[in-house]
Parts: C-alpha cells; sequence; structure tokens
C-alpha cells in the first residue's frame, strides 16, 4: 500500500524531479550496512557520491532519483512507512531554492531579489529560480541557498511564475576577502647562522610564499599553516625575518578570507612546532 510520502515521491518521479525520504528531524536516512563507513567508496552526505550502487538513499542528495523501481524497490519501500517527509535535489532538477527561514529574511528578498515562484514553509518561504549554482548555508541572516549537492524538502509547487537565476542570488555565496589588516606579528630575534648570503634569497624566498597562498583554490587554512611552517623553518632562525616580512604574509592570507586571528594562531602554530 502506498504511503502519503511514497504517492507524492512517484508523483515528482513522473515530472522528472529527483527524489528521496526523510526521516523525522528532516535528515536522510543513515547508510546502509553495504556502505557504512565509507566501505563502497563514496562520501556519504558530502559533496563526492562516490560508486555505490546501493539501492538505499545512503548517500543523501546524491540518492534522489526520478526511478520508480528504485522509489518502490526493496531497498527503499520500508523507509516510506518512516518517512517524515519527501525531499528532491534542486540542482539536479536545474533549480535553486532560496531558503528563507523568518519574516526579516522574506522582508529581505521582497526589497532585493526579482520575483519568483515561491512555497510556504512552516516558518518563511522556498523562492524558486531556474538555474543552478553551488549551495551555501547562511549567506545572511535567516538565508540559506539550496541548489547543488543538497537536498531540500518538498513543500508543494508553489505560486507564481518561475524567473531565471539572478546574479543577485549568485553574489550571496561569493566570499569576500577579509579586510587587510595591519597588525603586530611576533617574529624570532634569531641567532643562528644566516644562510642567505643575500638580500635576494630572502626576498625570493617571501614572494614564493606569498604566490603559493594567493593561489590556493581549496583548504586555504592548511595552505596558510604550511606557509609559514616553511617561511619560519627556513628563514625564522637567524634574525634575517622581520615584522614587514611576516606583514606580507599575513596579507596574502587576509586577502584569501583568513581572519587576523586564524593568522595568528597559524604562525604561532607554527612557530611551536618548530620549537622557536
Amino acid at each position: 500500500m502506498n504511503t502519503p510520502h511514497l504517492t507524492t515521491a512517484l508523483s515528482l518521479a513522473d515530472r522528472r524531479v529527483p527524489v528521496l525520504p526523510l526521516r523525522a528531524g528532516k535528515v536522510p536516512f543513515g547508510n546502509c550496512p553495504a556502505c557504512r563507513d565509507n566501505a563502497c567508496g563514496g562520501r556519504p552526505n558530502m559533496k563526492t557520491p562516490g560508486p555505490c550502487t546501493c539501492p538505499r538513499p545512503c548517500h543523501a542528495w546524491a540518492a534522489a532519483t526520478t526511478d520508480p523501481a528504485v522509489i518502490t524497490g526493496p531497498g527503499w519501500a520500508p523507509l516510506w512507512k518512516q518517512a517524515a517527509a519527501v525531499a528532491y535535489h534542486p540542482g539536479g532538477l536545474g533549480l535553486t531554492v532560496v531558503d528563507l527561514d523568518h519574516a526579516a529574511a522574506v522582508a529581505w528578498a521582497c526589497r532585493t531579489l526579482p520575483a519568483t515562484r515561491t512555497v510556504p514553509t512552516t516558518r518563511g518561504e522556498h523562492w524558486l529560480y531556474r538555474g543552478a549554482m553551488p549551495s551555501a548555508n547562511a549567506v545572511r541572516d535567516g538565508v540559506d541557498i539550496k541548489s547543488t549537492m543538497v537536498y531540500a524538502r518538498w513543500l508543494g509547487p508553489g505560486t507564481g511564475a518561475m524567473t531565471a537565476l539572478p546574479d543577485a542570488v549568485r553574489a550571496l555565496v561569493v566570499k569576500k576577502p577579509s579586510p587587510v589588516r595591519p597588525v603586530t606579528v611576533p617574529v624570532p630575534t634569531g641567532g643562528g647562522e644566516c644562510r642567505h648570503r643575500t638580500p635576494a634569497y630572502l626576498e625570493r624566498g617571501i614572494a614564493m610564499a606569498e604566490q603559493r597562498i594567493s593561489a590556493a583554490t581549496s583548504g586555504v587554512h592548511a595552505t596558510v599553516y604550511r606557509t609559514f611552517l616553511a617561511v619560519l623553518s627556513t628563514h625564522g632562525r637567524c634574525g634575517c625575518l622581520t615584522d614587514s616580512h611576516a606583514a606580507r604574509l599575513f596579507a596574502a592570507a587576509q586577502t584569501k578570507g583568513e581572519s587576523v586571528r586564524h593568522c595568528m594562531d597559524a604562525w604561532s602554530n607554527a612557530r611551536t612546532a618548530l620549537g622557536m
């Protein structure tokens, strides 16, 4: 016998909407035994679904499907009896959901974003746009972006004409670099033998370190720490490294979005690791 959620899921799948069941708390069902602890090679609830072929929804958004054989199959059928809601993958449908979590967020959207299809939620609204983009949480107070690599609850078709995804929404997930602020950086006083021989050696090392930080496209925290560690290891014991050199490294890190506090922590941790 079909449950209401299963009936909804099959209706959505027939319209090419990729769906999955949610349990209480608006979260997917847990990994199946075959995929427990990533045994299948995938990354449950993360950005890469991996090679898993299990019929259960063990990879959250990546499990969303339009295949009725999976939806009603032996892996999923028992879950619909326990399901608390139906979810779908907006990005898989080529959509973006602007999740407005309270009245103030809705008021902001009304002032800022172009009108589009809206769906009422428990506390606010979902605004749906045509076009997919990277997802992000808390892009401002009470506003989440749900599109690729996430799921959203199905709360009905909504009302109003759906419009194209505007640049104003895309801009919400662009990380703005922290303003570069001058800081006083503790630099080792030195006393060891200088291996630089010429000032150009030190200058080249600092320039290369700035370039390494600026080129980081992921793992910025780790890149900053490793770069600080390398600079201090090479230039931190003889006294040639000055406050201005360290400030240049901090400035490079801040342009990548690092806070002054994180820069200070990374610098201190690197010095500790080298026994300085």
